[in-house]
């Protein structure tokens, strides 16, 4: 087998002068990399394949915000499925699938990354305009409307992929140095636009909804007591108010706090361009802030709710197979 100067293996030894050397991480770290990224990505497939399941089968769940949370579940599904076993690939042997399925991964990268957000992004408008302004909620968030724009978050995030990586410098036989690395590196000015267009403004957006609808909560919890105590109601019905009060606040800041945890190392990667990618350990840990992200979707999202426990039960024992079983009530 080829080897260069210093010793080092070579992933394509007949082309000695451009082959990449072979990832020699030590033995520990090479296991370390294979279990954790196996281990979310198995759980971020399963936890997002039971929320689509659960939302698409049970005709009951077919409402604005459950479609929604099925757009956010298959977004997170596509990570455990495709960029999870590729990133365990490029971090632990050279890339032998060639330039064009590395184009195709970095694409699909990009693209399902700006969905995400975009989910996201909508979810909160959605959870903004339910709680703000009740009264117009079932007038101005319809089915189609919802659908509608899905599809256009879905479509505007494969136009933005598609430009990322054709229009911008982002070319392979430009940046990467030899054959058998799949590597995306983009200029200053792309970082720039990618920074702004999925991260500071969907961030924006997020955080100034959310404190929006705290705001209203606490406020409706307060005239809430207030009026029990003025009409003396009875007094056991005063801390489920502040129950509620305190349980929108921690899963407001549950949701807000845990993105920003996970997707601020990502972009600040993006924001750095070339100087960071060849930082061994960025490259491993901030893909697995944004793959954590991914398994914790369905749990912020969905495990908060009653219907998605019971909607397991059934998928589990398989009652879903029985006739009639999407008509179940699951409310």
């Amino acid at each position: 087998m080829t080897e260069t100067q210093d010793g080092a293996e070579l992933c394509f030894p007949q082309l000695f002068n451009t082959s990449c050397r072979k990832p020699t991480p030590p033995r520990f770290e090479v296991m370390l990399i294979h279990i954790l990224l196996s281990s979310i990505s198995l759980l971020t497939v399963a936890l997002n394949l039971l929320v689509i399941i659960s939302v698409s089968h049970f005709r009951q769940l077919h409402t604005p915000t459950n479609v929604f949370l099925l757009s956010l579940a298959v977004s997170d599904f596509l990570v455990g499925l495709v960029l999870m076993p590729g990133e365990i690939l490029k971090k632990t042997s050279c890339w032998f699938l060639g330039d064009y399925v590395c184009t195709l991964y970095n694409y699909l990268d990009l693209a399902i990354i700006s969905s995400s957000v975009g989910d996201m992004v909508l979810i909160s408008v959605d959870r903004y305009v339910a709680i703000c302004d009740p009264l117009h909620y079932n007038t101005r968030i319809t089915m189609n409307r919802v659908r509608f724009c899905v599809c256009l978050c879905w479509l505007c995030c494969v136009v933005f992929s598609l430009l990322f990586t054709e229009v911008f410098p982002t070319h392979l036989e430009r940046y990467t140095p030899c054959d058998g690395e799949c590597v995306l590196v983009v200029g200053y000015i792309a970082g720039i636009v990618d920074l702004v267009l999925t991260f500071i403004v969907p961030v924006t957006v997020i955080v100034a909804l959310y404190l929006r609808v705290f705001a209203v909560a606490v406020s409706q919890a307060r005239a809430m007591r207030s009026h029990i105590t003025a009409v003396t109601i009875q007094l056991s019905v005063t801390p489920k108010a502040k129950k509620s009060e305190l349980k929108a606040a921690r899963n407001l800041g549950v949701l807000v706090v845990v993105f920003l945890i996970c997707f601020f190392p990502y972009f600040c990667v993006s924001l750095a361009g070339d100087s960071l990618v060849n930082v061994s350990y960025a490259s491993f840990i901030v893909p697995m802030f944004y793959f954590l992200n991914s398994f914790l979707n369905p749990v912020i999202y969905a495990l908060f709710y009653p219907w998605f426990r019971k909607a397991v039960k059934l998928i589990v024992t398989l009652q879903i197979l029985q006739r009639g079983s999407c008509e179940n009530n699951m409310l």
